[in-house]
């Protein structure tokens, strides 16, 4: 096990194709209103870091795709990553030994401005925490789709993401019908502990009020499609990176007159932007994860020094992992 100085951090940093390492990071002297973080836990966002892992972000993102505190320029070395839970070593005393979830790339210790630290409620499990980012984006999507309490709602793809975003439907509308939808059918637990419908793509229910997608692939999307029923609202959650997709607008795409809309957490959705801030949408999400079924998503933990040899199996198309958990400690 690595040890390290007080004033000595290790990031982990995407560096070529396929390959990660940790590098060694001098840490400044504390300024003015900012807080020092000793990591704790962290999760990896297996989408997006895929992609990034890949060499996959397009040119045209390479701004829109930095994350807070990222180090480095795509496509590669980047510091990537958005999901860490610490405690507040030194700072502001009101967040002294505070425990604290933050949007910062995967490191072990580190410095942020006071208002980047989001403090964890009393009592609120750290490790459960680290879904805090995950749960914006899904909270983001359902604020996008503007579901109504009667709708039928299916949700092609069950990653984590997908997951969150029926695990919020059915807190927030608990009589709507909701089914998850995905190729694996171990998905179906995900979905029994978390009170909603499970189907595979050939018998999923039709005619739905709304779809959300979640699969990154174009069959996922294709299937997201054929389930809307006239005049209904498909939203595309997945992001793509640099590949073509190709989607299947022909047919009775424009006579049923659907509706095709995308999700990002970049921005706070335009139904809610004049009354929610991104400071408060992301204490709002963190409080969701406080609900233990949520346990049933995360995956044992690796260990921080393993991580850049444990990624390419993780990242892995085939692997099965949902949110895999980092433990600093």
């Amino acid at each position: 096990m690595a040890t390290e100085q007080n004033d000595v951090a290790r990031a982990l940093w995407y560096v070529g194709a396929g390959r990660a390492e940790l590098r060694e990071e001098k840490l400044a002297p504390l300024a003015t209103g900012t807080v020092r973080v000793r990591a704790l836990w962290g999760a990896l966002s297996r989408g997006t870091e895929s992609l990034v892992f890949a060499g996959r972000v397009p040119k045209s993102e390479y701004e829109r795709m930095r994350s807070p505190f990222m180090g480095g320029t795509f496509p590669f070395p980047v510091k990537y990553g958005y999901s860490v839970v610490g405690r507040v070593e030194a700072g502001p005393a009101e967040l002294r030994e505070r425990l604290v979830f933050v949007l910062h790339p995967h490191q072990t210790a580190f410095a942020v401005p006071a208002a980047s630290a989001v403090p964890l409620p009393e009592g609120h499990p750290p490790m459960r925490a680290v879904l805090a980012a995950n749960m914006e984006t899904a909270l983001n999507a359902i604020w996008d789709a503007e579901p109504g309490k009667n709708d039928r709602i299916a949700i092609v793809g069950v990653g984590v993401v997908g997951a969150l975003v029926g695990f919020l439907c059915r807190k927030l509308m608990p009589d709507t019908e909701v089914t998850l939808v995905d190729i694996n059918p171990a998905r179906a637990e995900i979905a029994r502990v978390f009170g909603l419908s499970f189907a595979a793509p050939d018998s999923a229910p039709s005619e739905c009020d709304l779809v959300i997608h979640t699969s990154a692939s174009a069959a996922g999307l294709a299937t997201a499609l054929n389930l809307a029923r006239d005049e209904a609202t498909v939203l595309e959650l997945s992001w793509y990176g640099s590949a073509d997709v190709p989607v299947p607008l022909g047919g009775a795409f424009h006579s049923r007159r659907l509706r095709l809309i995308s999700s990002q957490v970049g921005k706070v959705a335009p139904s809610h932007r004049t009354t929610w801030t991104h400071r408060a949408r992301l204490e709002a999400a963190l409080a969701y994860t406080a609900d233990p079924r949520l346990d049933a998503l995360i995956a044992p933990p690796v260990t921080f020094d393993d991580l850049p040899a444990r990624l390419p199996q993780i990242l892995a198309p085939t692997s099965g992992v949902l949110c895999q958990r980092i433990d600093y400690r």
